[in-house]
């Protein structure tokens, strides 16, 4: 099995989360993902919430990766990794809060997620299986050191993200 794989470096300002989803939708076209297919319009929200957690909550430059598996039932990782130690944590939005609903969009439209320490700093990441039936559906995911499963959901309610302590990894691959 062939996996493509291209990167972008990403810097500390928040112009450049429009500049990763143009470069997004430029290499998903080029590996034959149409840009109105339903897996293309995740990939890209997707995208846009990773790359923002990272300039926003860091402040850091960060690293955007996306792994193309093969075009027929494959799967797309997304990564994006930064210099901070510090791990991602969820947060709940309430009501008119304009922020605070990142990784909960990252959970309920990735088929798994997760993050690792990479180097000094993290890598957060997910993935959409191309060929899922339902990319709206809430996924289920495998329980790991320091992680809770959560299946099954359909009220988009959040109460058990995953929470991985420092120095955990979380390989779901």
């Amino acid at each position: 099995m062939q996996v493509l794989q291209v990167q972008l470096e990403v810097g500390p300002d928040p112009a450049e989360v429009g500049r990763a989803r143009r470069w997004a939708r430029s290499r998903l076209a080029g590996c034959g993902i149409g840009l109105d297919e339903p897996v293309a319009e995740t990939l890209i929200l997707l995208i846009s919430e990773l790359v923002t957690n990272a300039v926003v909550h860091t402040g850091c430059p960060a690293v955007l990766r996306m792994l193309l598996g093969p075009a027929e039932g494959g799967t797309v990782r997304v990564e994006v990794a930064d210099t901070s130690c510090r791990p991602p944590a969820p947060r709940h939005a309430q009501g008119d809060d304009t922020n605070g609903r990142g990784l909960e969009l990252v959970d309920g439209l990735a088929d798994r997620w997760g993050w690792r320490s990479e180097g000094v700093g993290k890598s957060i990441w997910c993935e959409v299986d191309r060929g899922a039936p339902g990319l709206l559906s809430m996924p289920e995911h495998v329980g790991h050191s320091g992680l809770r499963e959560h299946a099954g959901r359909t009220d988009g309610a959040c109460e058990n993200v995953a929470y991985v302590p420092p120095r955990a990894v979380t390989n779901r691959a």
